[in-house]
């Protein structure tokens, strides 16, 4: 099982301390991302269904979509793991699954940040159920130094140490998901 990592006394404010990815580059990274993965998808004969995973993929998604230039649908999945804590419980729980139907559809599920890939694993052998004509996995982080279930991620933005991360729509506790960059709790 991995180390739980503590927050720091302060976490970090809008525009103090140092991110750990930039929103600069964050922005960069996702415009790259949006252009491979309209390359990808440019011959599908109908929308490309984008299954976002709520609610931490939600602002990697949200400016992913607008990098397409590509017809796009989305839908959305809502599963969780952590709880308030920075460690996976290894439980996932459903809240919300995916209402439209995805027989015969290409599927891109979008995810902020894949780490021990048991959410995601189990996201995707719900989603297959569905008989979908292809899926797909873009994920904004990968931290593969918590990996239990081995996971292939087809797009990803960046490769992050052991670190619990904020920001970009990833949060502590429900917390600091409007941070414009990532930043390093511990």
């Amino acid at each position: 099982m991995a180390d739980v990592l503590s927050p720091p006394a302060a976490p970090p404010k809008r525009g103090s301390g140092k991110a750990m990815i930039t929103p600069q580059r964050i922005a960069r990274r996702v415009r790259e991302l949006g252009r491979e993965i309209s390359g990808t998808y440019q011959d599908i004969d109908q929308p490309l269904v984008i299954v976002v995973i709520l609610k931490g993929a939600a602002v990697f998604a949200s400016d992913l979509l607008r990098a397409l230039s590509i017809p796009a649908e989305l839908e959305f999945v809502r599963a969780s793991s952590y709880g308030a804590g920075t460690a996976s419980s290894g439980r996932v729980k459903f809240a919300h699954l995916v209402e439209g139907p995805l027989t015969a559809r290409h599927v891109l599920l979008v995810e902020d940040i894949v780490d021990s890939g048991r959410t995601i694993n189990v996201i995707l052998k719900k989603l297959r159920r569905q008989r979908p004509a292809s899926i797909r996995l873009a994920s904004l982080l990968d931290r593969p130094a918590r990996r239990e279930v081995p996971t292939h991620i087809d797009f990803t933005g960046f490769v992050i140490p052991d670190r619990f991360v904020i920001g970009y729509g990833l949060d502590y506790a429900g917390l600091y998901r409007e941070l414009p960059g990532i930043y390093s709790l511990g």
